[in-house]
């Protein structure tokens, strides 16, 4: 595999215990695979501290943070403020990531929601990519990106995108960006994949979930952000691309949205 290749690693949770015994080995193995950038994510308020010193550690790491929705109900509400505050670092690139998850925390929704429209309020504010996660909530996460887009534009990535394909024209419709995660490579993800494939290829992004989905012949183990190229590889097929064609793609179609990566970088 050509390391003259580059792609980024949209979305990634490095801080999780899952990393901590070999985590710069892990980050080395991206860099050496063609990964040369990642943003991990922060999923609870209380472990910023943690997940910015990654990011602060690791030239290559970028960081967003948010509340979970699976964790909205048992963490405290961020306010808008809250989020608007974290962005004066300059490693801090997006907010969330938030959402609505309604698989095992449908009793939690309505925190879910307010909490959603406080994150939305603060990428609006700020400029900086929303990252959300959506399961089993299509019809409400639509109704509410739409209604808050109405209040004002904001921009935003659905991220291991995996819904219908009625909420991905909802999102593609708002100038919003589709993530492939290693969902996307499974063989049973055809479906997934037809989806993606009516996208534009300027609103495609590639993330890893990791220590979530490994993207086969990785499925099953421990995911990390060196196996986003293997998620990439198949996004080439799905889009009739060669593979350096789409993973150049791809990174411009990451600066775009993460326009404060490509700043950094730019001034580094």
């Amino acid at each position: 595999m050509s390391t003259d290749i580059q792609i980024t690693d949209s979305h990634c949770h490095l801080d999780f215990p899952d990393f901590d015994e070999n985590r710069a080995e892990i980050v080395a193995r991206a860099e050496a695979a063609g990964v040369t950038r990642m943003v991990t994510i922060c999923t609870k308020l209380r472990q910023l501290d943690q997940v910015k010193a990654i990011a602060e550690e690791f030239p290559s790491v970028f960081f967003a943070a948010g509340t979970h929705p699976m964790s909205a109900a048992a963490e405290p509400l961020v306010s808008v403020d809250e989020l608007i505050a974290l962005t004066n670092h300059p490693k801090f690139v997006g907010i969330g990531e938030t959402g609505l998850d309604y698989h095992y925390t449908a009793d939690s929704k309505a925190i879910q929601q307010e909490s959603l429209r406080n994150h939305i309020a603060a990428a609006r504010e700020t400029g900086l990519p929303l990252i959300i996660h959506s399961r089993d909530a299509d019809d409400d996460m639509a109704r509410i990106l739409s209604e808050e887009h109405k209040n004002g534009a904001y921009s935003c990535v659905m991220h291991c995108f995996s819904s219908s394909a009625e909420l991905a024209k909802a999102a593609l419709d708002l100038g919003f960006y589709l993530s492939m995660s290693g969902i996307a490579a499974f063989p049973k993800s055809q479906e997934l994949r037809d989806i993606f494939a009516t996208a534009q290829i300027e609103r495609i992004l590639v993330e890893t979930d990791a220590p979530y989905l490994a993207p086969p012949p990785f499925r099953g183990k421990r995911n990390e952000p060196s196996y986003s190229v293997h998620t990439a590889q198949v996004g080439a097929g799905v889009f009739n691309m060669d593979w350096p064609d789409f993973a150049a793609q791809t990174q411009q179609n990451f600066d775009r949205l993460f326009w404060k990566v490509a700043e950094y970088r730019a001034a580094a």
